[in-house]
């Protein structure tokens, strides 16, 4: 079996030289590195890393705690960690907590025993025994897309990676009011995550943009599940003055929604107008097109990545949060025709490019609620193509 001397020896360089091409500990010239590289594979050497870890006492392993891996939208966040950890030489162990506190506190146990140098978590709605576990054994840790508040925390803290959901939410519900909508609904996540709770308070500022009075009976929790948001949907619509206007708060909330739409018979926008929390590769499929928010999912988890690379060189730092921007996906489904610009961004707002519009293939006729699409495929949403910034559709009267 050929060692790290035979590949030095090989390529003409230092053992010290074909350790930093294979930690990337240090920069080594492109040239150098090839010879290294070619030297390796002429040889079929494999880094035993078991051994590496006994000296170094670390894995070079990251462990990723994240619900809902079948959710497209964490499905994205997992491939921007893997990227991210590829290329900083760092594998990747996986374990999905399930959103249940005890079942999170049991995974990350089983990655801690497996050694790994650090985690990335999105946590559960009751995080308190994951922050204790994580705390007593001094795990280096940075939560993803859900921050957790702990105000017991006065030691170096944990870092934080997600999108911005407050302003976002509130350019979809003005949006909306500027079309003539006064009874505008949320279907709102699980309660006690903080995406759910931002994105209300986001829901509500919207509301008082637009002089339009908070009514609680217009939000309803569809537990950031299809089948809840299915209820949810449903329960708004028996309302004694139903909403003219849906806002779903993620993708899968989305679903649920439309299947009640089109058990119900309803149509979108012609009965109802619809935006969406969470933009998706097959958003654009359903006619009307869905008017959404595209979070940088890919983006979140290799920024993840980034932010524990920076505290496992830096133990010690304070935690931070990190809030990567959204973009404004303006399509159809709220109610503007197919083609029309997206409105200007005026007051609050994702930080992002507001101007993405919809790209330029028409409409398919007929019920747009007569079909739903297949289960989608675990690819990345991409926002439309920012086109100049024009000003807003008319509005439309809405009963």
């Amino acid at each position: 079996m050929a060692t790290m001397a035979d590949v030095a020896r090989s390529a003409g360089v230092s053992v010290a030289t074909v350790s930093h091409v294979l930690n990337n500990t240090r920069p080594v010239l492109p040239r150098t590195r090839q010879a290294v590289l070619d030297a390796i594979d002429e040889l079929g050497y494999t880094p035993n890393t078991l051994a590496r870890s006994l000296v170094t006492s670390r894995t070079r392993s990251i462990g990723l705690a994240v619900s809902a891996i079948s959710n497209p939208y964490f499905t994205e966040i997992l491939q921007g960690v893997e990227a991210g950890a590829l290329a900083h030489g760092y594998g990747l162990l996986i374990a999905d907590p399930h959103d249940d506190p005890e079942h999170e506190r049991k995974v990350v146990q089983l990655l801690h025993e497996r050694r790994v140098d650090g985690m990335i978590i999105a946590p559960s709605a009751d995080p308190r025994m994951l922050l204790a576990y994580l705390r007593r054994h001094q795990v280096p840790a940075v939560f993803l897309d859900r921050l957790v508040e702990d105000p017991t925390d006065t030691g170096p803290g944990f870092d934080q990676v997600c999108a911005e959901n407050t302003a976002p939410m509130t350019r979809l519900v003005t949006h909306l009011a500027e079309l003539g909508h006064r009874r505008i609904a949320l279907v709102a996540g699980l309660p006690g995550l903080s995406t759910t709770a931002e994105r209300i308070t986001g829901y509500r500022q919207g509301l008082d943009a637009a002089d339009l009075a908070y009514d609680e009976h217009l939000v309803a929790h569809g537990d950031s599940a299809s089948e809840g948001a299915a209820r949810a949907t449903a329960a708004l619509l028996s309302l004694p003055a139903p909403p003219t206007a849906l806002v779903t708060g993620n993708n899968a909330m989305t679903i649920g929604a439309l299947r009640t739409l089109r058990d119900r018979g309803l149509s979108v926008p012609g009965d109802i107008a619809l935006c969406c929390f969470d933009d998706f590769a097959w958003a654009d499929l359903f006619s009307p097109r869905l008017t959404a928010i595209a979070q940088p999912s890919r983006e979140i988890g290799a920024e993840g990545v980034r932010v524990l690379l920076e505290r496992l060189a830096e133990p010690d730092r304070p935690g931070r949060t990190v809030r990567l921007p959204c973009a404004f996906v303006h399509r159809s489904s709220c109610g503007c025709p197919e083609g029309a610009p997206a409105p200007p961004d005026e007051g609050p707002g994702p930080t992002a490019d507001p101007t993405a519009a919809p790209a330029s293939e028409p409409a398919v006729p007929g019920n747009p609620l007569s079909a739903l699409p297949p289960s989608p495929a675990a690819t990345p949403a991409t926002p439309a193509t920012p086109a100049p910034e024009v000003p807003g559709a008319p509005e439309r009267n809405v009963p």
